[in-house]
């Protein structure tokens, strides 16, 4: 991540650096966002259902302005989980690719009107709410669980799929799932992930085991570091199919769905993400959404048959 390269003439992604302003030619700086007006709404409300988003609008406020006078999105996304957004070696230029990669697009086409007016920066788990709230990034479609501890610091689009924690084990180890086989056991979770609040808050007597990213665990668990993972299934599944050696294990313990990521003062952006999304889902099995799914994740993680239907929030 700490090169940048051209993935085509208008699709580039960066490194994200942790207080250097957006510099690429004919995009304006982007500082630190303004700080975010007092909500309508508290936490401890938005909290009886954190899923719950703006409803949909396509007006133009300041956060879509910028973006249209800068001329491009810039997005925050991971180029290490497969199937999600990585970097696909099978493609010309090893280009970016991947289910979030598509949506990232989408939003792009829809308020750019080109798909690939976009500066991607690959950004770590841990920096996902701090590139927000300091203007270096305008999305962030980087598997990101809605919750109410996010909440408090970043803004979300309705939900564009469900997933849940699990365990990922190489295949034969005596590791059984999220419970007491666990205990004495090297378990990896990446910084600033579910995985790794859950993990705090029931260990099961487990080593816990801290890295920036989520694919830093597989490398782990390869080089015998580790002996097992804890992270969303969807992203586990990819690795399972990267790694035959190893397996996931038990049942999902949680219940979790991914979000579009925002600064909160960017309410004209979650409101316009959200009729995306409300696009990106229509259609059925010949929706934009299921062929992304099948093109992408069915491979993988097979047997989902529809997005998570959205839910809104007045204010």
């Amino acid at each position: 991540m700490a090169v940048a390269c051209a993935v085509t003439a208008a699709v580039v992604l960066l490194p994200l650096a942790h207080a250097t302003p957006d510099t690429t030619p004919g995009v304006p700086a982007r500082g630190p966002a303004p700080a975010a007006p007092a909500a309508p709404w508290s936490l401890a409300d938005t909290c009886q259902d954190p899923e719950a988003s703006l409803r949909p609008s396509d007006v133009d406020g300041a956060a879509i302005t910028r973006i249209k006078a800068a001329g491009k999105l810039v997005a925050g996304v991971d180029q290490n989980s497969f199937r999600w957004g990585y970097r696909n070696q099978t493609a010309e230029g090893g280009r970016l690719d991947g289910f979030d990669i598509d949506l990232v697009k989408a939003i792009a086409k829809d308020i750019l009107g080109d798909e690939n007016a976009v500066i991607y920066r690959a950004i770590p788990t841990s920096q996902r709410v701090p590139a927000l709230q300091e203007g270096r990034v305008d999305i962030v479609v980087r598997t990101m669980t809605i919750n109410c501890e996010r909440l408090a610091d970043v803004a979300f689009s309705t939900a564009y799929f469900e997933a849940g924690q699990q365990v990922l084990a190489p295949k034969g180890s005596p590791i059984t799932g999220y419970d007491a086989s666990l205990k004495g056991r090297r378990i990896c979770v990446a910084a600033g992930s579910t995985a790794q609040s859950a993990l705090k808050a029931q260990s099961y007597g487990s080593v816990p085991v801290t890295v920036a990213n989520q694919l830093d665990c597989l490398v782990r668990l390869q080089l015998h570091e580790v002996d097992g993972i804890i992270t969303d299934n969807a992203l586990a599944a990819g690795q399972a199919a990267q790694d035959p050696s190893v397996r996931l294990v038990g049942s999902p313990f949680t219940r979790e769905f991914y979000g579009v990521a925002m600064n909160k003062d960017a309410s004209d952006l979650v409101r316009r993400v959200n009729k995306v999304l409300e696009n990106y889902r229509a259609g059925g099995n010949d929706s934009p959404w299921m062929r992304a799914y099948l093109k992408h994740l069915q491979p993988v993680l097979p047997g989902v048959t529809a997005p998570p239907a959205p839910k809104y929030r007045d204010g």
